[in-house]
């Protein structure tokens, strides 16, 4: 017989760099229905080393990949651990861990998550639930996204749930199927153009607020291949580094002109992968503090209720819903839809560690 409460612990790091986001949940089932409680979380920044890494780790040969990997394993562990000792946790079921996104390249058959080598188990001394992507990329799927599962589970009152991160995806309920996609890059690129100024990021988005939009930017912008695409479709940092930034460079106009183009940009591309504009959306991630791009959104959407949720579902929704995917691993049930990615078929994904 299945369990009925589970206490585990979900582990995300994001395109944004924003650091590693630890969330200690306890899930109770009933009659079907999941419930979630969000408990102690972190957010741990990365030093200085780290991130200089991570942001050129895209560029790394196989052998510095590697090594990579092993150092940023021991790096994890220690985060977590830290974390469990801190809040002295206890009588644990799983430590549910994305890991960090290196390469994401499903045409080619290949992502990389680091920092889920199996003695990350054996650091911790605790039963890890990691590696989600993988499978699903060797299934025909994208490997992305892999949220919309616990949107279905967990915000079912939503129409649409949008996430605001280093990339913008979005889900939603469709004749029966949960659709879902990456929409646009998001922080990943703001960050960059807030980094040239000396700053973590665009405060409230008031930089961008002070620019002026660049109409041919804008007009080059929307009409890159990417939008044209069908879903099932995913984003990583290669199309920021390789196609989105290279266009935004070879304009000569300040900053804030670039951050505000490319906060109208966001804006844009959410409206076009919006089947209808009406109803309720939930929106979370470090994008919903940026209120100039929210005001943008509410803009072009008048219909459509945007509603932001208290500040832990805001910074820690994607911990909380890996911990829901490590706990859907632990049962042997499905926790990635193949309408979401693209794979052959539903499954369960994942690889459990002792």
């Amino acid at each position: 017989m299945q369990k009925e409460t589970y206490n585990v612990i979900g582990v995300m790091s994001g395109t944004s760099l924003d650091g590693i986001d630890l969330a200690h949940i306890h899930f109770s089932i009933v009659d079907t229905k999941w419930s979630f409680k969000i408990l102690e979380t972190e957010t741990v920044s990365y030093n200085n080393d780290w991130l200089g890494k991570l942001k050129i780790a895209v560029d790394f040969p196989e052998a510095e990949l590697l090594q990579l990997n092993d150092d940023y394993t021991v790096l994890l562990a220690n985060v977590i651990k830290t974390f469990i000792e801190k809040h002295n946790l206890q009588h644990l079921d799983a430590v549910c861990s994305h890991g960090h996104t290196i390469l994401h390249q499903p045409q080619n058959g290949f992502t990389l998550q680091i920092g889920n080598l199996p003695k990350i188990a054996k650091l911790i001394n605790q039963t890890v639930v990691c590696d989600f992507r993988v499978q699903d990329v060797q299934l025909g799927g994208q490997g992305a996204p892999l949220v919309p599962i616990g949107d279905r589970i967990l915000f079912s009152d939503y129409d649409y749930c949008l996430n605001l991160g280093g990339f913008s995806n979005v889900s939603f309920e469709q004749n029966g199927n949960r659709i879902a996609f990456d929409i646009s890059p998001v922080n990943t690129v703001l960050n960059f153009y807030a980094n040239q100024l000396g700053l973590d990021y665009d405060d409230k988005g008031q930089l961008a607020c002070s620019g002026k939009g660049n109409t041919d930017l804008m007009n080059e912008l929307n009409a890159l291949d990417y939008y044209k695409k069908p879903f099932p479709k995913s984003l990583g940092f290669e199309f920021v580094k390789t196609i989105v930034l290279p266009l935004i460079e070879r304009y000569t106009i300040p900053i804030e002109d670039k951050m505000r183009t490319f906060i109208e940009h966001i804006a844009f591309q959410t409206v076009v992968a919006l089947p209808k504009k009406q109803g309720k959306l939930l929106a979370t991630g470090g994008g919903t503090y940026n209120d100039f791009l929210m005001e943008r959104m509410q803009y072009h959407l008048p219909q459509l209720e945007i509603i932001i949720p208290d500040k832990k579902t805001i910074e820690f929704k994607e911990a909380l819903i890996f911990a829901l995917l490590g706990v859907l691993k632990l049962r042997n049930e499905i926790n990635v839809l193949s309408s979401v990615t693209g794979a052959k078929s539903d499954h369960s994904s994942g690889v459990i560690l002792k």
